[in-house]
């Protein structure tokens, strides 16, 4: 393996819209959401270890999680796990971690992805990946992969690029934000807009550049504990001065300005899994498009649902269409599909 080859696997995540079963002490990056034996985390590690060396593949995660890294990715060490001691954005994780990286191979590339989505053809995802890693060896190039869009999905950021570009990594035009329905459905009729799935490639030297002429204050913040990253007083430097980092994300940091910004249409089957309705649409269902996961069921006139228990619980249903029916420890949500986005509020309610 291409020991220049870095990854800076994103697993801070609360995932609040997947409650009850994803929760601040216990995140659905470090669940089985699909029921494949193997937690979304651990798929994602997996993945990335086809293309990557274990060893250079760095865990962004909130301080909480670091016993949970180590149990479930036992072929991690400690040093690989980078601990976020305050929720600042995806800006100041991403630059604190290509720092570290720099002082240990500035001549590493980086692909930069979130450790909770499904992607199904792993073959071509490592393809991608290839294909990025040497367009940025040659090339000081940001990159990202834009997932061709299905339909018009108001949940997801799109990336816009130059319809009359035929290469096949075209220019961002522009990043858009998450659109009402009106305006998705023009994108897809465009048929130059991609969806934004957070992965990005680029070399060590392009986005510290990039966050040196951008993010200049940030940028002098963290390189004033340049000389300690990779050593014992790291932690104390990094204890006293991330909380101060501004809370901005790497889109709006960096991808917005530059102008070196390219695409690449990815060719996998993607999904975020940000909702219970996201996850509904990957999994398997019966013939009245139930989606079951962990339960025994007896239905009767119930349809489209997804319904998931612990340990095998019986769950009798009968007339409800389009729900989830998520029964975990305490807690049972019975919630219609279509306001899954207000599950995030019922959380905070309930606090």
């Amino acid at each position: 393996m291409n020991t220049n080859y870095y990854a800076i696997l994103m697993a801070g995540g609360v995932g609040s819209r997947f409650w009850p079963v994803s929760t601040t002490d216990f995140p659905k990056q470090f669940h089985d959401m699909l029921g494949t034996g193997d937690t979304l985390i651990q798929k994602t590690f997996s993945r990335l270890s086809q293309l990557i060396p274990k060893e250079n593949i760095l865990i962004l995660t909130n301080e909480r999680y670091n016993d949970l890294v180590l149990e479930q990715l036992p072929q991690v060490k400690q040093e690989q796990i980078i601990l976020e001691p305050a929720m600042r954005n995806t800006a100041p994780c991403i630059l604190y971690a290509s720092l570290k990286i720099k002082k240990e191979n500035p001549n590493a590339v980086v692909v930069v992805a979130p450790s909770d989505h499904w992607i199904e053809d792993e073959l071509q995802f490592v393809s991608n990946i290839q294909r990025s890693f040497d367009y940025c060896v040659l090339q000081e190039t940001l990159m990202t992969l834009g997932i061709l869009p299905t339909f018009p999905n108001t949940g997801y950021g799109y990336i816009e690029f130059d319809k009359l570009d035929t290469r096949p990594i075209k220019k961002v035009a522009q990043f858009r934000e998450k659109p009402d329905y009106p305006t998705a459905k023009k994108f897809i009729q465009s048929r130059n807009f991609l969806w934004n799935a957070g992965i990005f490639i680029w070399s060590i030297k392009a986005i510290t550049e990039a966050f040196e002429e951008f993010q200049p204050e940030m940028y002098d913040h963290f390189m004033n504990g340049y000389a300690v990253y990779n050593t014992p007083a790291e932690k104390a430097f990094i204890l006293e001065n991330y909380p101060k980092a501004d809370n901005i994300s790497i889109d709006y940091a960096i991808l917005e300005k530059a102008q070196n910004v390219y695409v690449l249409p990815a060719t996998f089957d993607w999904n975020d899994l940000g909702t219970w309705g996201s996850l509904y649409d990957k999994l398997p269902k019966d013939k009245q498009e139930n989606a079951i996961i962990n339960a025994k069921v007896l239905l009767e006139n119930a349809s489209n649902n997804i319904i998931r228990t612990e340990n095998k619980k019986t769950v009798v249903i009968d007339g409800l269409n389009d729900y989830i029916i998520v029964d975990k420890d305490d807690v049972l949500l019975i919630y219609p599909k279509n306001k899954e986005q207000e599950i995030k509020t019922i959380v905070n309610k309930l606090k």
